[in-house]
């Protein structure tokens, strides 16, 4: 009868054991550290995230009589009554539940008397934004000038309805919403201190649906022990969360990248015997193909993630466009979910469309003659290279080692179909050599930034479906004097830039405008059209 939930049991008791508010504990470490404490702060944030807990570690500190490295010791009497609730010169005060003006100027009458045997008295005032406008108007002047023992610690999940007299006088800390990752570790960290079996996939459905709130993600856990009957598993919080793991939702997307109409209906098919909640599907879906176009415009975010290994297989088998085209289908799906007839034909026709809409690839013939390089936007000028050098469906292994032309290279950029990073690398180099066995590319050492495992391997596989063989990639790294396609591409950006100029300068209703008028051309305005 005497158990204590987790999120009360583990609540911080010092600076040290906060989780994921690193720059407000280290503000407050700092003003203790110089003696710079403020008369008053308000900490800000959603529910859960520690706004109260770091006040009372603040008021913990703020009166501690053996601080330890400008933590509270937690041992002195002082901590231990702050702990149990019973230290007279820290009052607690539920804003929500004492609105009125009576309630405030109360409060406020013996605020001028010292402290009973602590060093401040603290007012500590939750959900401060609940006060109404007249106790804001009592609680001003004191906050404004406070008696020199006198501290105020405000917490509000809505600074928004705080009046800005209020919120001038303060010192003002907003709290971050907790990554999934941070609860993800505390959750297992308590786990194991608590002696109870737990799989790891199920802490990452809950710290995913505890949405930032470390309370939340706690709680959930709490009843995710008891619906498990001790133990945390990863079907029985599937089952309390009324949700599905992800697996499924890679299925769908991974069917969806090779076209597969049949496998993405039977994934849905069988993803109907789970939930009939399809909203939260689509939901997971669009977040799995936000993280996929992160990492492809910045691989060293996949570190960050949970499902590394997943993430990185959708990542090679997508093109970005396809994955924008897919999101904003995705996006619309939601708004259209509810007019469905039902959630499941109605997630169905958002996949559908998704297929339908879909780019086709370019399909054209081989040709000997080089591009014709005309325009400065890169996609149609390597779409013109990809009609004369197609992809390995046309154009063979011993056709493109026998051609190899300057204007080679960007035609097999444009068919191999690379995007992100990998694009980036590829457009930076020029082709010194290509065989059966070995793909050597010229990468000037001032672009060795673009060199990176993820993107030198989809590089590699790119060239090798291109060539149907196993190629191997390699690197040279000197001095290139070739012009890259990046090189071309900005040329052509030039080029087209001029010759806007020049037919500008030499129009003769413009030479008229500045003959007759004085009129002149402002620098930088002028574009191609």
């Amino acid at each position: 009868m005497n158990y204590q939930v987790l999120a009360r049991k583990w609540r911080p008791h010092n600076f040290t054991e906060v989780v994921g508010q690193e720059h407000v504990v280290k503000s407050l470490t700092n003003a203790l550290h110089h003696n710079r404490l403020h008369h008053a702060y308000l900490f800000t944030g959603t529910r859960g995230v520690g706004k109260t807990t770091l006040a009372r570690i603040l008021a913990k500190a703020i009166n501690c009589e053996n601080l330890q490295d400008f933590n509270p010791c937690g041992v002195c009497p002082v901590c231990r009554e702050v702990d149990e609730g019973r230290f007279l010169d820290l009052i607690e005060v539920d804003a929500a539940s004492r609105t009125k003006v009576e309630d405030t100027r109360d409060l406020l009458d013996n605020a001028q008397y010292a402290p009973n045997h602590g060093r401040y008295k603290i007012y500590l005032i939750d959900e401060v934004h609940m006060l109404s406008g007249h106790s804001f108007n009592a609680l001003l002047k004191t906050l404004e000038e406070p008696p020199p023992h006198v501290k105020f610690l405000l917490a509000t999940t809505d600074p928004q309805k705080i009046p800005v007299t209020v919120l001038s006088r303060c010192l003002q800390f907003n709290l971050k919403r907790l990554l999934p990752e941070q609860i993800l570790s505390q959750m297992s960290f308590i786990l194991e201190q608590e002696n109870i079996a737990f799989d790891t996939p199920a802490l990452k459905l809950l710290a995913r649906a505890a949405d930032g709130s470390m309370r939340d993600g706690l709680s959930l856990l709490d009843q995710a022990i008891v619906f498990g009957a001790g133990n945390v598993i990863i079907d029985d919080v599937r089952m309390m969360l009324g949700t599905i793991a992800q697996q499924p939702v890679a299925e769908i997307l991974l069917a969806l990248a090779k076209n597969d109409v049949r496998g993405i209906l039977d994934t849905i098919k069988e993803i109907a015997g789970l939930t009939t909640d399809f909203g939260e599907v689509l939901t997971q879906m669009l977040q799995i193909l936000h993280r996929i176009a992160l990492v492809q415009q910045l691989p060293d975010s996949i570190g960050q993630d949970f499902d590394n290994e997943m993430i990185a297989e959708l990542v090679a088998m997508f093109n970005p466009e396809d994955v924008q085209l897919y999101y904003q289908i995705g996006l619309l799906g939601q708004r259209d979910l509810e007019l469905a007839p039902d959630q499941r034909s109605g997630f169905e026709m958002v996949v559908l469309r998704m297929l339908a809409f879909r780019p086709v690839a370019i399909e054209s013939v081989s040709s000997k003659s080089p591009p014709e390089r005309v325009g400065i936007n890169e996609g149609q000028y390597q779409e013109k290279a990809a009609r004369n050098y197609q992809s390995a469906n046309v154009v063979t292994l011993r056709e493109a080692i026998k051609e190899k032309s300057p204007d080679q290279w960007v035609g097999m950029i444009a068919a191999m179909k690379i995007g992100g990073m990998t694009r980036e690398l590829a457009n930076n180099c020029v082709l010194e050599s290509l065989d059966e066995r070995i793909c050597v590319l010229r990468l000037d050492p001032g672009h060795k930034h673009l060199l990176g495992s993820l993107s030198e391997d989809k590089l590699q596989k790119a060239i090798q479906a291109y060539c149907g063989k196993p190629v191997k990639l390699v690197f040279n790294n000197e001095k290139i004097t070739a012009d890259t396609p990046a090189i071309q591409l900005t040329k052509e950006r030039e080029d087209k830039q001029q010759a806007a100029v020049d037919a500008i300068n030499s129009d003769e209703n413009v030479l008229a405008l500045r003959e007759r008028l004085d009129a002149r051309i402002l620098s930088g305005t002028i574009e191609p059209v």
